[in-house]
């Protein structure tokens, strides 16, 4: 049976051109699928940090040539980000308002 070996966080950190903490935190958010041996120390696997870096590599050359519009990749238009700017700011909105109706009713009594 043939054992693939697994990278380190240092072989990792060299293979992606990243630092050893970036790393850590990018493994540890999801970004770079990661193994625990014996639940203490990461591992990678060669191949998919080959595709973790392929696709990095992709999104860096898609932002510089500023197509990312066409790729949907990050990007908003105006109306986009107004309508998110009140779906999570509407609580502010509305305690605003019931201020104000009431600073209104305090001082025309």
């Amino acid at each position: 049976m043939l054992k693939e070996k697994l990278l380190t966080v240092r072989d990792a950190a060299v293979y992606l051109g990243i630092s050893e903490k970036a790393v850590i935190d990018l493994s540890e958010t999801g970004l770079i699928p990661a193994y625990k041996v014996g639940g203490v120390y990461i591992r990678f696997k060669e191949d998919q940090l080959k595709n973790v870096k392929l696709k990095s590599e992709v999104l860096l050359k898609v932002q510089q040539s500023g197509l990312e519009k066409h790729f949907s990749i990050g990007y908003k238009s105006i109306k986009e980000r107004i309508v998110d700017f009140f779906y999570y700011n509407d609580f502010y909105f509305l305690f605003l308002i019931i201020c104000l109706l009431l600073v209104y009713v305090v001082f025309n009594t």
